[in-house]
């Protein structure tokens, strides 16, 4: 009997908390066509593991965590949480969010209390678990201060309890430590991998959503590499590090590099379900990046300390960069032929090398050149306002029809962007006042 029971538990623990099969997320589009957001996934969380999801933006990591907290549904193929497909909110699963979702007018331990009283719990039991909950991310002594007494790590904490107090199997977080200062962010996850790494989370299972290659390194236990447009899996890589992590091992920054690697250098592969690479339209996704980033990032390489090529695990720390704030820079001058992404390293071209020698109305010039020859966007806003009378046209014109292609959120940043590198280039003016872009030199 004590050898079956054995075997029994054994098996159990081998089965995967989280199943994730053939699993595909698209949106329809105005124009009647599909935005795929997520491209045939297929991976699973065991049990005492800590999964990273990472990826550039617009890889659709958060899309995912929202499938499997059952606040959405996939358009193609299916979530299992033990064995059993997910269509709809699961108590065994909390989350935790990036902006703490925190409710103003209730005090800690009314938050804390919220997911219990929720699901039935009565009052005494649930007040005592809240306070042990409180207790443990070490916020005793503030059950009964409000959000606006509280710092943002604080309140991060609050959501942290919150979501541990009800005694999840699975654990989400949506990128927890983002929204903080650099320094309570380091306090916050070493005191979360310390409870974890001690049995002292309530919990059989982590999925974490991070920008963060070092963060990731640092919580892992395995990082799923996404990319994007849509969002699909290229790798997966094991992070057999005993905690406490050092961010100086050499192991460790071994593993950082090679994740480096797999977000600038990803093999090309078909999906499932729609297309996976999408060549640059008038409608595509422009990074969100400033023409004084590019101009700063540019100069950098060419400078004497790297000689036209960086190591981007190196290059992030040494310019204070995050490494989600330096992939669009980079994106944005491989897209324009100034930089090349790739193996980890960002190599300036010719034309980059060129671009950072020259003076600004120099600079201006090659600018141009670029955007008219690689950003259709920008050419088709040329062309429109060369045919138009007077040369001149309401900006909405050209967010509308984004907008039949993209959210409108998106649609807002591709037309900043758009916008931003057009003017600087001299390419057309923008009057903010009026909403109107305009041709300063009609037919060049």
């Amino acid at each position: 009997m004590d050898t079956l029971q054995t075997a029994t538990e054994t098996n159990a623990a081998d089965k995967p908390l989280l199943t994730i099969e053939k699993l595909c997320q698209s949106f329809p589009k105005p124009d009647g066509g599909q935005l795929h957001v997520l491209n045939d996934l297929d991976f699973h969380v065991g049990a005492r593991e800590i999964v990273g999801l990472l990826g550039r933006s617009g890889s659709g990591k958060s899309t995912l965590l929202r499938i499997v907290a059952g606040l959405a549904r996939p358009t193609g193929g299916r979530v299992l949480f033990e064995g059993q497909p997910i269509d709809r909110p699961n108590p065994g699963i909390s989350m935790v969010f990036q902006s703490f979702a925190l409710f103003p007018w209730l005090s800690v331990l009314e938050n804390v209390e919220l997911g219990l009283e929720a699901a039935g719990v009565d009052r005494a039991q649930r007040r005592k678990r809240a306070l042990e909950a409180i207790d443990m991310i070490g916020l005793d002594g503030f059950e009964s201060a409000f959000p606006k007494e509280l710092s943002g790590g604080m309140r991060q904490r609050v959501g942290f309890a919150r979501a541990l107090v009800v005694n999840p199997d699975l654990l989400l977080l949506d990128e927890p430590f983002s929204a903080l200062d650099v320094l309570t962010a380091e306090t916050l996850r070493a005191d979360f991998i310390k409870l974890w790494a001690e049995g002292r989370i309530p919990i059989k299972s982590v999925l974490i959503v991070t920008h963060g290659i070092e963060e990731a390194v640092l919580m892992c236990d395995r990082v799923i590499v996404f990319t994007p447009n849509p969002g699909r899996i290229t790798a997966e890589i094991a992070i057999d590090l005993p905690h406490p992590r050092n961010r100086l091992d050499q192991a460790f920054g071994a593993l950082v590099e090679e994740i480096y690697v797999q977000l600038t250098d990803p093999p090309a592969a078909a999906g499932a379900c729609g297309p996976v690479l999408h060549p640059l339209s008038p409608t595509s996704v422009l990074p969100l990046a400033t023409t004084n980033q590019m101009s700063g990032l540019m100069e950098e390489l060419a400078s004497p300390h790297y000689h036209g090529k960086a190591d981007l695990p190196r290059l992030a720390p040494s310019l204070r960069l995050a490494a989600n704030e330096l992939f669009p820079i980079a994106e944005a001058l491989q897209i324009l032929g100034f930089a090349e992404l790739t193996g980890g390293d960002l190599l300036l071209t010719a034309d980059g090398a060129a671009y950072a020698s020259s003076d600004i109305q120099a600079r201006k010039a090659i600018f141009a050149s670029r955007l008219r020859r690689h950003v259709p966007l920008i050419e088709h806003i040329r062309k429109t306002l060369d045919e138009r009378p007077g040369h001149h046209a309401p900006i909405i014109r050209f967010l509308s029809e984004l907008e039949d292609h993209l959210r409108p959120d998106v649609a807002n940043q591709v037309m900043t962007t758009a916008i931003g590198w057009g003017r600087y280039a001299e390419l057309f003016s923008y009057d903010a006042k009026s909403g109107m872009v305009s041709l300063d030199n009609p037919g060049a």
